[in-house]
């Protein structure tokens, strides 16, 4: 990066997310020399406190942020002194222009802005407006872009007016819609695993793979989230986002450049060529389940109809993917915290070897490991020694901390504000992809609320999931498969 002036403006800066991942993340980028020479960090937010307040509450945090090396105290005292803090409200247009009059007396002449909103969703607008109506958000002393945190929008009509009240003060490309997941090295090395070898992409098509199947599973419960989880559920909190992001990787088609734009015009065709799961296919397509003794957490309704699990059935309606399944799972209270993609490839046409009786072959997999053990296994078929044909199903492995050392994985925050610095926006969602694949979230959620609907299912703490999802495979002739760490 240029040594250019930049200001990073954390809105909600006395929070949970600034304290554990925003500052972190600029502190590592700084002791790596990855910003400007002339860096300011200013907070802003409802709880009064001066300067050395705000620095001291990220001290230890930030100092001990990186586990593999010893902290730097002399960087430290010099990142430290570049944070700043401002206290005001949201909805205060008065507050907005006294922040604008502290900026410009911190800086002190033409600088870039960076805007983070780590807010609530309801304060997205209200913060927005007031940037707006005080001149925050014009380009004239420097480029100006913010950083905006899921969810965005509940629904399709509400993602939609989000859109639309953001673009009346801000363009699209000022615009960072931010997800997390796409920050992790693993989820970006989908697309070099792809698009970088020679070896898979010839493959990479109905011809050879039998289904996909993308496991995101959670052992945790929804714990003091219960108050937002039970008015979202697990497909408005994990599946049109994360879930959807990577399947888009999976299946996108290649584009033309390593361009943000190219990259996300791939990304929004391949979500409009998703087939719908409406009223009249929800049943087929989808499992949705609550862990026994939800009901019961703190906040949650005691008639609640959220599910904390869901399991999907999607086909891509294109030339590559014609036919092939793809089958996403994501649930709280499971067995293990891990997310995975399994690329499960067709049986051989035709078996020439005389094979034991009872002997199945076993077809080939390529199983994407996100976390938390990440890396790629490939499983493929070996002949047995001292054997006429026997054979056994062998994996050739790659893990991340073995090749390149366990402290080489960057927080995905540090990537994504590096790539918000450098005007980067490949891995930032875009307008119409959010609202396509709200549009394919919303017709499931409408088709769950019918009375026709499949009831709830119900599943065990610390298991995979209910029963249901299992038969949901069985009847394809699958099953799901863990095959990064799980049992």
């Amino acid at each position: 990066m240029k040594a250019e002036s930049i200001t990073i403006v954390i809105f909600g800066a006395s929070g949970d997310l600034t304290k554990r991942k925003l500052i972190p993340a600029l502190y590592s980028l700084y002791s790596k020399r990855r910003l400007p020479g002339i860096i300011n960090i200013v907070g802003f937010g409802r709880t009064k406190m001066s300067v050395p307040e705000f620095r001291n509450l990220f001290q230890i945090k930030t100092a001990g942020g990186n586990k593999c090396k010893t902290p730097d105290r002399g960087k430290w005292s010099e990142f430290s002194e570049r944070l700043f803090y401002f206290s005001g409200k949201y909805n205060s247009k008065e507050d907005f222009r006294s922040l604008s009059a502290y900026l410009d007396e911190v800086e002190k002449g033409n600088v870039h802005r960076l805007y983070y909103l780590a807010t609530p969703p309801g304060a997205v607008t209200e913060i927005v407006g007031n940037m707006g109506k005080c001149g925050m958000t014009e380009e004239e002393k420097g480029w100006r872009r913010v950083i905006i945190e899921k969810p965005f929008g509940h629904d399709l009509s509400s993602a939609r007016e989000l859109n639309l009240t953001l673009h009346n003060i801000l363009n699209e490309k000022q615009i960072y819609r931010i997800d997390h997941y796409l920050g992790k090295e693993t989820v970006q090395n989908v697309l070099v695993l792809r698009f970088g070898n020679t070896i898979f992409e010839p493959i990479w098509n109905r011809n050879y793979i039998d289904h996909v199947q993308i496991t995101m599973a959670e052992s945790v419960d929804v714990g003091h989230r219960a108050g937002y989880y039970d008015k979202a559920g697990v497909l408005r909190d994990m599946f049109q986002n994360h879930m959807l992001q990577m399947l888009s990787l999976v299946a996108m088609e290649p584009p033309a450049s390593f361009d943000a734009d190219a990259i996300r015009n791939e990304k929004v065709k391949l979500f409009s060529a998703l087939r719908p799961i409406t009223a009249n296919t929800v049943g087929s397509e989808t499992v949705r389940a609550q862990y026994r003794g939800y009901l019961k957490t703190t906040g949650v309704d005691p008639e609640s109809q959220t599910a904390t699990y869901a399991a999907l059935r999607l086909f891509i309606d294109n030339w590559r993917w014609n036919g092939v399944p793809f089958y996403l799972r994501s649930g709280k209270a499971l067995k293990e915290k891990i997310s995975e993609i399994l690329i499960q490839f067709r049986e051989p046409p035709h078996f020439m070897f005389p094979l034991s009786e009872g002997y199945k072959i076993t077809a080939n997999s390529l199983s994407l490991c996100v976390q938390p053990h990440e890396g790629i296994h490939l499983r493929f078929e070996a002949k047995v020694p001292d054997t006429a044909a026997d054979m056994r199903s062998v994996n050739m492995d790659f893990h991340y901390a073995e090749s390149f050392g366990s402290c080489t994985i960057p927080d995905a925050y540090e990537r994504l504000l590096f790539d918000a610095l450098q005007g980067d926006a490949s891995l930032f969602t875009r307008s119409d992809g959010i609202e396509e694949s709200w549009r394919l979230i919303d017709e499931i959620i409408k088709g769950w609320d019918m009375p026709e609907a499949p009831a709830m299912a119900e599943y065990e703490p610390n298991s995979w999931g209910p029963a249901e999802a299992d038969l949901f495979m069985s009847r394809d002739g699958r099953k799901w498969v863990i095959s990064c760490g799980g049992n």
